[in-house]
């Protein structure tokens, strides 16, 4: 089974855990890593011969447009992670609707390909947002993965189906959630990010052969910032975001080519095509 594998493409001081620490005015006096970085994950999913989605921000498309040349030359799909990480339920249903513009122009016009995937920044489609999905389908947008179905103290949507479905009736618009495992009638994220880090590997090997045992592909993600041990320290961040974004940044290329090896992996608009040959297929 081909799971779905995808990068959040942002830097280290655009991160949810220090929006209250950092401002978005001070971004473009912050030293870019990303690049280097984005280079790295590149040789890793070449070494393993894997191919995967990047969720990039419009805003680091604009500063690195030979980077997004790169991934998308590579074989990659390039996909939408917003313009500046702004939660979109804090957006508002209109500033959503011109944060996606905004970025897809941007990572389409640097890119060179055509941009039909995209990912809430923080996961933030949820139940405060009904209207985001119809803005998507309104914008063409072919599948999302926006949804975390966990209870977390960042985000969650702890209702919202653990697997692919569609979220609009009459729509072709697909949701794809991130992973999660299933303990009992307790339900663990174990989609990637910053549980993979810091659980065990064999968490995340469990949870996926679970997942891949119900017939449904892992939806799988980190971010570039997690392969870089070397960068800035926010002092000034609350000790639990700093322990959540610091924590085993030294392991985590190695755990990466340990799941690129062990299982087989795509893009996520992979996934979305066989979501919408599975629902032909039950309503036939």
């Amino acid at each position: 089974m081909i799971n779905g594998l995808s990068v959040d493409v942002e830097d280290w001081f655009q991160v949810g855990a220090f929006e209250n620490v950092i401002a978005r005015s001070d971004w473009d006096r912050l030293p870019l890593r990303v690049e280097r970085n984005c280079e790295a994950v590149l040789e890793l999913f070449a070494e393993a011969g894997v191919t995967g989605t990047f969720f990039t921000l419009g805003w680091i498309a604009e500063r690195a447009p030979a980077m997004m040349r790169r991934i998308a030359e590579a074989g990659h799909e390039i996909a939408s992670h917003g313009w500046a990480h702004e939660r979109v339920f804090r957006l508002g249903a209109e500033a959503f609707r011109e944060d996606l513009a905004r970025s897809r122009k941007v990572l389409e016009d640097v890119s060179g390909t055509s941009v039909q995937g995209y990912r809430a920044p923080s996961f933030s489609i949820d139940a405060r947002t009904p209207w985001a999905y119809e803005i998507l389908a309104e914008a063409g947008y072919a599948y999302s993965s926006s949804v975390a179905p966990v209870v977390h103290d960042h985000y969650g949507w702890r209702e919202a189906p653990r697997f692919a479905f569609h979220p609009l009736a009459g729509s072709d618009l697909v949701e794809i959630p991130v992973t999660t495992a299933e303990v009992g009638a307790r339900r663990l994220a174990a989609g990637g990010g910053g549980f993979f880090r810091v659980l065990p590997y064999a968490f995340t090997r469990w949870a996926i052969r679970q997942v891949n045992a119900e017939g449904r592909p892992a939806a799988f993600y980190f971010h570039p910032w997690e392969i870089d041990p070397d960068q800035p320290r926010v002092e000034g961040a609350p000790l639990r975001s700093r322990l959540r974004h610091y924590t085993n940044l030294h392991l985590m290329a190695a755990k990466l080519q340990r799941l690129t090896a062990e299982f087989r992996w795509g893009r996520m608009d992979v996934l979305a095509d066989a979501e919408r040959q599975r629902a032909v297929r039950l309503a036939a």
